[in-house]
C-alpha cells in the first residue's frame, strides 16, 4: 500500500485536481488502493488565518469568506456533473456556516485563542477532502472522505500539537482494516485531543499525517506530490542551474530541509524514517518525472555533495570574555536559558580558546536573546569577565550537504575558494563531526552570488557561467563578440564554460540585461534598448548586481575606464583588458592595480597590451615565476610600424604604405598614435615593469620616426599632407638600407635597466631581418636562455588576433573560477 500526499498547489484549482485524478488513474491495477492525504487548496490556510486575525481586531471578514466559498464552488461547477453537485454544495455550505459562526464569535469577543484558531484553519483541509473525494467518486468506486482528527490523537499544544503515535497508529490500523477496498481521502494537518478538540500539527503537518498513516499501515512508500521536480541541488528561484536529485539519504534530506529546502519538513517525516519507508518527492505538474527518492542509503554519487541549502535571514550573537575560559557548564547555562524561553538556536560555533561563542537565531528572536543574556550574566558583564553580547543582523546561512563529503579531502577548500574568489566574506563557520554538512554565515546581500558560485564549484559537470560586461563596441569588441558567438557551444561542451554577455557600453549608449544580451544582434539591442551612456552608472549597476564569476572587458583605448579598475577589483570582479593605459601610466598606478587584484583574489589579465594575441606577457611571467633572471629583451612590438616598414619597398611612397595600413585597420584612427612610437613605448614599459623594473614613462628613451612637421600637424588630413611632403626624408632612409643590403626596423631594447627604442638598419644576420607583414617579435635572453634566446614571433596587430587574445584570457578566467 502506498500513501499519496498532495499539497496545496496540487489541489489549488480545477486544472490541478484534474491532474490529480489522472495520477490516481495511474494507480489502478495495483493490489491495494493508495491512501490519499490532502492539504487545503492553495492559499486557503493563509486566507483562513487572515480572516481569524481580522475578526479578532473587530474588522469585517465577510468579503474573504465569500471569496473562500467561490474558490470551492467554482471547482465543483467545473469538475462535477450537475446531478452530483447538490450534496457537495450542501455540505460545503454547512462548513462555511459553521466557520462564519465561529468567526462571528471571535469578532464579538475580539479574542483569538490558539484553540479557536486551530478550529478555524481546520476547515481548509475538511473542505478540500470533501471536494476532491466527491470529484473522485465520479471515476472510482467506493471513495470515502476521512477526517483525520477522529484518528490522530495529540496533546493540548494547539498550533503545534504533539502526537500520541502509538494510540494514533492503533486507531488508523483499525480504521483502514475496517474499510478495506475503499479509496480513502484523508485530511492532512489536523488532529484532535482525547476530548475531541481540533488541533493542528504545525509546519509540514500534512506531510506528518502522511508519515503517520504510512507508519501505521507499513506502507511500501510515501509519495509527496508537490509543484517541483523533487529535491533540487539548490533553490531554483536563485540558482537557475539547480537540478533534481534522484536519490537522497534520510540524513541528507533532513540536513537540506533544515537549512531552507521547503519541499519537505523532515521532523514530520520521522515516523516513516524510523520504519525505513522510502519517501518519494514527485511533481503533480510533471508526473512522468521520476522525482527524488529519500531512503536509508543514497548510494554512490559522481558529485562530492548532494545539495546547497540556505536560510535567507538570520541574526548572530557573539558572546566573548575571559570569564568563559575553562568555566565548566557555561555553554549549558547559556543554551538552557535560550531553550527555556523557546528561542531556537540554528547554528553554534566556538573558538578553540573558549574565549567566544557565536550562535545564530531567527531575526525575530535576536533582541529577546540579547536581553536574556544581558540579564542572566549581568554580574559577569559588570565585572568585565564577559563583554556585552554583540548582535549582527542581515545575514544568511549557506550549507553544503552530502554523505560523500565524509572523509573526502578538499571540500572546505573548494567551498571557501569559491566564496573568496567572489568576494563573499564568511562571518562564522560550523561543521559537525559527521562531516555531512559545512555551514557558513555570510551577508544576506551576498547570498545569491554565493549560492551560484558554490553550485558551479561543486557541480563541475555543469557549465561555469561567466557574467561578462563589455566596454567598447569598436573593431576589437565586435570581432570578439562574433568569436564568442561562434565558439559558444564548443566552449560549453569542451571547456564547461558559458559566456553570458550581461552588459555592454560605448561612449553613446549602454545596456544591461541580467538574462543576457543576444550575441547575434547585440548591436541592434544596444541601439534599441540602450540608455544614455554613463560609465560610472554602468560600473555601479554591474557591482549592484553582485553576480558570481563576473568579468569586465575593457576593449577601449581610453583613460576613463582605468579610473574604475580598483573599484572593480574591490568588488571581486575580474578584468581582461587590451587597454594599455592602465599599466603604462605612473608606476604607482601599475603597482596599485596589481596589488589590488591580488588582494581581492581576482584575475587581472592584459596579455593583449603587448603583442596582441601573442603569448608575450605570459611567457615573461612564467620565466619570472620559475626563478629565471632577465638579462636583456629585444623586440619589435608594433605590428603597425612593422607592417609599414616591411611594405615600404620598391616604388611605394611612405604616404601610400601608411594610408594602406590605416585602411586595413592596422593603425589607430590617427596613425601618428602609432608612428610617434608612444604605443610601442607603452608596450615595452609594461614588459620592463613585469620584469621587475620600476620605470616611469619618461625613463624610456624614444627616437622619433616622423619629422616634427608631421607630428605637429593640426589634423589627420594635415598629417597626410605633411607626410607626402616629407617623402624625401623617408626615401633617403630606404635607399641607404637597400644600398647596405639591410632592412629598416624599429627596435626596442631593455638592457642594464635601461630601455631604448629607435630605428635601426639590420642585416641578414640579425634575427629580426626576416620579419614580414605585421609580425611582432621578441627575444628574451635570460640566465637559462643565454646561448640561444627564447623568441616569440607572430602577428602583432589587427582586430582578429587582438580579439582572440582577449577571448583566450576570458576563457582563462573561467578556468580559474
Amino acid at each position: 500500500m502506498k500513501i499519496l500526499k498532495f499539497g496545496g498547489s496540487s489541489v489549488g484549482s480545477a486544472e490541478s485536481i484534474n491532474r490529480l485524478m489522472t495520477i490516481l488513474k495511474g494507480e489502478e491495477g495495483n493490489d491495494e488502493k493508495p491512501i490519499i492525504v490532502l492539504s487545503a487548496m492553495q492559499g486557503v490556510t493563509n486566507l483562513l488565518t487572515e480572516m481569524a486575525i481580522r475578526a479578532s481586531k473587530g474588522e469585517s471578514f465577510e468579503a474573504d469568506l465569500k471569496e473562500l466559498e467561490n474558490m470551492h464552488f467554482q471547482v465543483v461547477k467545473k469538475l462535477m456533473t450537475v446531478r452530483s453537485q447538490n450534496p457537495v454544495f450542501t455540505q460545503l455550505k454547512i462548513y462555511f456556516n459553521q466557520l462564519e459562526d465561529i468567526l462571528q464569535g471571535v469578532l464579538t469577543l475580539q479574542e483569538l485563542s490558539p484553540q479557536i484558531k486551530d478550529k478555524i484553519v481546520s476547515f481548509g483541509e475538511r473542505c478540500s477532502v470533501l471536494l476532491v473525494s466527491h470529484i473522485a467518486a465520479q471515476y472510482f468506486p467506493q471513495t470515502l472522505a476521512v477526517d483525520a482528527s477522529s484518528l490522530i490523537k495529540t496533546d493540548h499544544t494547539f498550533g503545534n500539537a504533539r502526537v500520541d503515535i502509538d494510540l494514533s497508529e492503533k486507531r488508523i490500523q483499525e480504521f483502514v482494516d475496517a474499510n478495506k477496498g475503499k479509496l480513502l481521502f484523508v485530511t492532512g494537518f489536523i488532529a484532535s485531543t482525547p476530548e475531541g478538540k481540533i488541533t493542528t500539527l504545525g509546519r509540514g503537518g500534512s506531510d506528518y499525517t502522511a508519515a503517520i498513516f504510512g507508519s501505521a499501515v507499513n506502507a511500501s512508500s510515501v509519495e509527496i506530490w508537490t509543484d517541483v521536480d523533487g529535491m533540487l541541488t539548490a533553490d531554483p528561484r536563485i540558482v537557475k542551474k539547480a537540478f533534481s536529485l534522484p536519490v537522497l539519504s534520510y540524513t541528507e534530506a533532513m540536513e537540506l530541509s533544515y537549512f531552507g529546502a521547503k519541499v519537505i519538513y523532515p521532523p514530520t517525516m520521522m515516523p516513516a524514517f524510523l520504519k525505513n519507508i522510502p519517501i518519494v518527492i514527485k511533481n503533480s505538474f510533471n508526473p512522468s518525472f521520476a522525482g527524488t527518492v529519500i531512503q536509508a542509503d543514497s548510494g554512490r554519487s559522481s558529485f562530492p555533495i548532494k545539495g546547497i541549502s540556505s536560510i535567507n535571514k538570520v541574526s548572530i550573537l557573539n558572546l566573548s570574555g575571559s570569564g568563559m575560559i575553562g568555566k565548566a557548564g557555561f555553554s549549558g547555562k547559556l543554551f538552557t536559558l535560550l531553550a527555556q524561553n523557546h528561542i531556537n538556536v540554528i547554528l553554534i560555533t566556538q573558538s578553540s580558546s573558549e574565549h567566544s561563542i557565536t550562535f545564530a537565531v531567527h531575526p525575530e528572536d535576536a533582541l529577546q536573546a540579547k536581553y536574556l543574556i544581558e540579564s542572566e550574566f549581568e554580574l559577569e558583564i559588570a565585572a568585565d569577565k564577559l563583554n556585552s553580547p554583540e548582535l549582527e543582523g542581515e545575514l544568511s546561512i549557506l550549507a553544503i550537504v552530502g554523505e560523500n563529503m565524509k572523509k573526502t579531502p578538499g571540500m572546505s577548500g573548494r567551498l571557501f575558494y569559491a566564496l573568496g574568489r567572489n568576494g563573499v566574506n564568511v562571518r562564522a563557520i560550523a561543521q559537525g563531526s559527521s562531516e555531512y554538512n559545512i555551514s557558513v554565515i555570510i551577508s544576506q546581500n551576498d547570498l545569491s552570488k554565493a549560492l551560484n558560485a558554490v553550485h558551479d564549484a561543486f557541480f563541475s559537470s555543469l557549465k561555469t557561467t561567466l557574467h561578462t560586461f563589455c566596454l567598447g563596441t569598436g573593431n576589437i569588441s565586435s570581432t570578439l563578440l562574433s568569436q564568442i558567438r561562434k565558439q559558444h557551444e564548443f566552449l560549453k561542451e569542451n571547456n564547461d564554460i558559458e559566456i553570458k554577455l550581461v552588459g555592454i557600453s560605448n561612449s553613446r549608449k549602454m545596456h544591461i540585461d541580467l538574462n543576457g544580451i543576444p550575441l547575434g544582434n547585440w548591436s541592434d539591442t544596444l541601439d534599441s534598448n540602450g540608455k544614455d551612456a554613463d560609465l560610472k552608472l554602468f560600473i555601479e549597476e554591474m557591482k549592484e548586481l553582485n553576480l558570481p564569476n563576473c568579468v569586465l572587458l575593457d576593449n577601449t583605448a581610453s583613460n576613463e575606464p582605468v579610473r574604475f579598475y580598483e573599484d572593480v577589483f574591490s568588488s571581486n570582479i575580474s578584468l581582461v583588458t587590451c587597454n594599455k593605459l592602465a599599466n603604462s601610466g605612473s608606476y604607482s598606478q601599475y603597482k596599485s592595480l596589481k596589488e589590488c587584484a591580488r588582494k581581492h583574489g581576482v584575475d587581472f589579465f592584459y596579455e593583449t597590451n603587448v603583442g596582441a594575441g601573442l603569448p608575450i606577457v605570459r611567457t615573461l611571467k612564467e620565466l619570472m615565476t620559475s626563478g629565471d633572471r632577465i638579462i636583456s629583451i629585444e623586440a619589435i612590438l608594433s605590428g603597425t610600424i612593422s607592417y609599414i616598414f616591411n611594405n615600404y619597398i620598391g616604388d611605394k611612397s611612405f604616404y601610400e604604405v601608411v594610408k594602406t595600413a590605416q585602411e586595413l585597420g592596422f593603425t589607430e584612427p590617427d596613425p601618428r598614435d602609432d608612428l610617434k612610437g608612444a604605443d610601442f613605448m607603452r608596450k615595452f614599459l609594461i614588459l620592463a615593469r613585469d620584469s621587475g623594473l620600476t620605470l616611469e614613462p619618461e625613463d624610456i628613451k624614444l627616437e622619433d620616426i616622423l619629422p616634427r612637421k608631421c607630428i605637429e600637424a593640426p589634423s589627420v588630413e594635415a598629417f597626410y599632407d605633411e607626410l607626402q611632403a616629407s617623402e624625401e626624408h623617408f626615401k633617403a632612409l630606404k635607399d641607404r638600407a637597400e644600398a647596405e643590403n639591410k632592412v629598416i626596423r624599429y627596435i626596442g631594447k631593455l638592457e642594464d635597466g635601461q630601455v631604448n627604442i629607435r630605428l635601426e638598419l639590420v642585416d641578414s644576420s640579425h634575427p629580426f631581418y626576416s620579419l614580414s607583414g605585421s609580425d611582432n617579435v621578441i627575444s628574451f635572453i635570460t640566465e637559462r636562455y643565454s646561448q640561444r634566446p627564447l623568441v616569440v614571433k607572430g602577428p602583432g596587430a589587427g582586430a582578429e588576433v587582438t580579439a582572440a587574445g582577449v577571448f583566450a584570457e576570458l576563457v582563462n578566467v573561467g578556468h580559474n573560477a
